[in-house]
């Protein structure tokens, strides 16, 4: 028994219950199947991941590749990698009870080593996410000869996923906790302020699932198109005016298979560095 690892699982499969929870469109959740998913699925997931992911003293690429091999045993496809990469950091700093999360992190990110890019390389290559293409330096097919944090540099520029490694999780530190933070405030509902996270991070740049898989520019009309629906929320207009427009859009995504994967695994880890921070030192500080 380890009571920090069974926190930290607890609080990754809260904040993944918390995105299920949200009418996100575009993306699975509790109000809508798509893209050949159902949320039960994405439950069980979460479920499988939890323990690999929060393994004690496990390196960053252990975890990674132990709840992605851990997911496809338990529902057989790629639905989580996403949440994987950028949870597995945030569950090792969190594991060390640092002071300050975000600080922790950089040290974390700042240890990983070619093993752990090795061991995240085989996790993905096994979860074979669509649009995988291949790359001139550091591809995930090749052998590896650099860190992992080395390995998302080359693919920053392309995989918002990636950039996090490089920038600290500047989305979910600079950006998603603050919007997290005030839509809290506007309202206890978490459903719907998880809903304003995911639109708020739509509506701010081009998701890059979406431009891994139909281009740059549908990208850039789903972003656009976010954006009002991103203002309505903000406003606080009431769910019950803003839910049919959210589910037509939904509906609409979904028939043209655009799902905004890299905005809700964003999500996702937002609600799990917000979770984390209730069972570190510094929360118990604050009191």
């Amino acid at each position: 028994m380890n009571p920090l690892a069974d926190q930290i699982a607890a609080a990754f499969k809260a904040a993944c219950s918390d995105e299920l929870d949200a009418p996100k469109p575009g993306n699975v959740h509790v109000f809508a199947s798509g893209h050949g998913m159902t949320a039960f699925e994405f439950v069980r997931s979460a479920e499988a991941a939890a323990g690999p992911l929060t393994m004690p003293s496990a390196g960053v690429g252990e975890r990674i590749l132990g709840a992605v091999e851990a997911t496809a045993a338990a529902v057989g496809s790629n639905t989580n990698l996403g949440i994987i990469l950028l949870c597995a950091p945030l569950a090792a700093t969190a594991e060390l009870k640092p002071e300050d999360l975000c600080a922790g992190l950089a040290q974390v990110l700042d240890r990983l080593n070619v093993r752990d890019a090795e061991l995240a390389f085989r996790a993905i290559v096994r979860a074979a996410p669509a649009g995988l293409g291949q790359s001139e330096r550091h591809d995930v097919f090749a052998p590896v000869a650099v860190t992992l944090k080395a390995a998302m540099a080359e693919a920053a520029q392309r995989d918002r996923i990636a950039r996090q490694y490089v920038c600290n999780f500047e989305d979910v530190f600079g950006r998603g906790e603050f919007v997290l933070a005030a839509a809290l405030a506007r309202s206890t509902d978490r459903s719907w302020a998880t809903l304003a996270l995911y639109l708020d991070f739509l509506a701010a740049f081009p998701d890059s699932h979406i431009v891994r898989k139909y281009g740059a520019d549908t990208a850039d009309d789903v972003c656009r198109a976010a954006r009002p629906l991103n203002a309505r929320i903000k406003l606080g207009e009431a769910p019950s005016a803003l839910l049919p427009d959210l589910l037509k859009w939904d509906a609409s995504l979904k028939r043209r298979g655009i799902n905004p994967g890299t905005s809700a695994d964003l999500t996702v880890a937002t609600l799990f560095a917000h979770r984390l921070r209730t069972i570190l030192p510094s929360a118990r500080n604050s009191d």
